[in-house]
């Protein structure tokens, strides 16, 4: 029987969510700076796609992955500025990023714990 790296892709999905959040934070924080880019970090599957994991089936009865999520891209040229500033970062655009990482922490939570109490009972079931 092989192990389960849950907790771990788990921590290290936290790890770039706390790196992604403290990115969008920065890019707030000096929105009226000249000169100023606004930065974001590598979506997570595109940096897990690099480390060369990928899901296995184990089962000829497991369910085969579907078609991607769509993703939204906004292009600088697509930001909601109605004045040219002559800076990138878009405070409406920095607070969707916000909330996507809220709601993938709030995700990553919710199933680690879900897994926990999951492992708990099968513990004290003796299986």
């Amino acid at each position: 029987m092989s192990g389960v790296y849950l907790f771990g892709l788990a921590s290290r999905h936290a790890q770039y969510l706390a790196v992604r959040q403290a990115t969008i934070a920065g890019n707030v924080a000096n929105a009226d700076t000249p000169d100023y880019k606004a930065r974001d970090v590598a979506p997570f599957a595109e940096v897990l796609a690099r480390t060369g994991l990928d899901m296995a089936a184990t089962s000829g009865r497991h369910m085969a992955g579907g078609p991607p999520a769509a993703t939204v891209k906004v292009r600088p040229s697509e930001t909601w500025d109605a004045l040219d500033t002559g800076r990138t970062v878009s405070l409406e655009q920095e607070l969707l990023k916000s909330n996507e990482v809220a709601r993938e922490h709030s995700l990553n939570t919710a199933v680690v714990k879900s897994f926990h109490r999951m492992l708990i009972a099968s513990l004290r079931s003796g299986a």
